[in-house]
């Protein structure tokens, strides 16, 4: 009879059970929900803001992202407020695990860091081309611990920020201007002068070629099989490799109508009969 009774009054206040938590589950959930709404439109309208006042993308992308982790993290906090957890104990809480959690996110704290001082001192922007932690390609976006770079071949790979800032960052795009080096040889009984002049002519002639500063060709040296010359023109950084295509295919068309010979490797066979002894 007595397990009859407490059964008989778990039904009696399940209705209050309901409304109480049941209602504070759901209130919960909405705030959620809402909150994570609102961390998006956080984010598209600091994205908004800084274009419109010609913020460098750099920047928009990691304020907009931080924006959007500010935002969510409050909607967590309130939301655990909402179901009856003590945010005030659970500030405290990770205050006191605060040495544990930095050592356990080290990586990951790292990384936030770095993306600060990417952002603050900007030794890459969003669409500049550059070589970092092992890997090439555009900067696609950087956010708060990673950076986005799309390769020339349309891959994308993600770095972490504090592996770009640890190491070298070689920017190809930083200038406006870029020198392209190459090394032209020619064989040994090509005349020097008419040599350089034929390259001087294709330079001149080319419509990327800057008159400022301007181009370098000179003897760089006398090799096994070859004499090498130095072709340094000067180009916009943006049509840096049309420009080496074009200039290498005019230099060999120029070297062959004027009849300057370009060596390649070769190999001489010389076969001695022996006498039959």
């Amino acid at each position: 009879m007595e397990n009859l009774d407490g059964l008989e009054e778990l039904i009696k206040q399940a209705p209050e059970f309901v409304m109480a938590y049941g209602l504070k589950t759901l209130a919960a959930l909405a705030m959620f929900f809402i909150g994570k709404y609102f961390a998006g439109v956080a984010k598209r309208v600091t994205d908004k803001v800084l274009t419109s006042r010609k913020v460098d993308q750099t920047v928009v992308s990691f304020v907009a992202n931080l924006a959007w982790s500010i935002v969510f993290v409050f909607t967590i906090v309130a939301t655990l407020g909402q179901i009856g957890v003590q945010t005030a104990s659970l500030v405290a809480v990770i205050g006191a695990a605060g040495l544990a959690v930095g050592l356990a996110l080290q990586g990951s704290l790292s990384n936030f860091a770095s993306g600060v001082l990417m952002v603050l001192f900007r030794p890459c922007r969003v669409g500049d081309y550059i070589e970092a932690a092992g890997v090439a390609g555009v900067v696609d976006e950087i956010t708060i611990f990673s950076t986005k770079l799309r390769t020339g071949d349309n891959k994308m790979i993600t770095a972490p920020n504090s592996a770009i800032m640890n190491g070298t960052i070689t920017n190809y795009s930083a200038l406006e201007k870029r020198r392209i080096d190459l090394i032209i040889g020619v064989g040994y009984t090509s005349d020097i002068a008419k040599t350089k002049k034929v390259l001087a002519e294709v330079l001149d002639n080319h419509p990327l070629v800057l008159k400022d500063p301007s181009y370098t060709i000179g003897l760089a040296e006398l090799a096994d099989s070859s004499i090498n010359f130095v072709v340094r023109p000067w180009v916009s950084t943006g049509d840096y490799w049309p420009a080496r295509f074009q200039i290498l295919e005019q230099i060999k068309n120029a070297l062959d109508a004027a009849e300057i010979e370009i060596p390649f490797p070769q190999m001489d066979l010389h076969v001695k009969e022996l006498a039959a002894s």
